[in-house]
């Protein structure tokens, strides 16, 4: 079994409140979930309204496999236009 955490830091340079800001956040993290079948919540920075840290993680019987899923989830942050990357961090479980 291997198991990998992903952490993708961005921001949001048009939100200019909380509410504008989960209205940006929740449909990325729900299609993570539903198209990747991944756990991925907000994990950083809530009460900042242009900056937002996401962890997914996935678990599966190969390391190819969880790093294909890991880089589907990167591209589908990366699809949204109003939406900087700013950085991205992957942790193995040993």
């Amino acid at each position: 079994m291997f198991v990998c955490a992903l952490r993708i830091e961005l921001f949001l340079p048009a939100c200019h409140s909380l509410k504008e800001k989960r209205g940006q956040i929740v449909p990325i993290i729900d299609g993570m979930r539903n198209r990747f079948h991944v756990a991925a919540s907000e994990t950083e920075f809530q009460d900042l309204w242009q900056r937002c840290a996401v962890g997914v993680a996935a678990v599966g019987s190969g390391v190819s496999h969880v790093e294909q899923v890991l880089d589907s989830c990167e591209r589908f942050v990366w699809s949204f236009p109003e939406i900087e990357v700013t950085s991205t961090e992957r942790f193995w479980l040993d």
